[in-house]
């Protein structure tokens, strides 16, 4: 992966598919030991997904970080977030995280929601420092969620 200082997200294309995929992998798969099961973001159909016009990505030319973001009536679903690790540490992840509040306003929703997995420790961390509060534990099937919300002021 080269040295990308992009600060651009935008709209991800059919040709990035290959590089949300490989963002996404790289992101998530050390999780796979800890929680026992593949993260759902490594599953995804990615594709799909892009297509659907859900998935905003940053980098270029090389994508370094990837969003998924889900509109319902009454808030944002952030699907996944994901930072290539060779760009840990260098603002990325708080970019993205801003784009979702601005994206999240832009469409007038009031709420971003979110969950992560109970095990992914360094989430629970990073998420309240951004505004995002703790609703409840829940499991969904063989995933053991945290999950959040975050209300945006006007």
């Amino acid at each position: 992966m080269t040295a990308d200082t992009s600060d651009e997200i935008r709209l991800a294309a059919p040709a990035d598919v290959p590089a949300v995929r490989d963002v996404t992998d790289a992101a998530y798969r050390h999780y796979i030991a800890r929680i026992g099961v593949v993260p759902a973001p490594m599953r995804a159909d990615h594709a799909a997904d892009v297509a659907a016009g859900r998935v905003y990505v940053m980098g270029d030319p090389d994508v370094i970080g990837v969003l998924v973001l889900v509109p319902h009536e009454d808030h944002l679903f952030l699907e996944s977030v994901a930072v290539h690790p060779d760009a840990a540490g260098r603002g990325v992840g708080r970019r993205l995280l801003a784009f979702v509040d601005a994206h999240a306003r832009s469409l007038g929703l009031p709420e971003i929601r979110l969950y992560t997995n109970a095990l992914m420790w360094e989430n629970q961390k990073i998420y309240p420092r951004y505004g995002y509060e703790l609703v409840e534990r829940r499991v969904d099937g063989v995933y053991d969620r945290f999950h959040y919300r975050k209300r945006l002021t006007r």
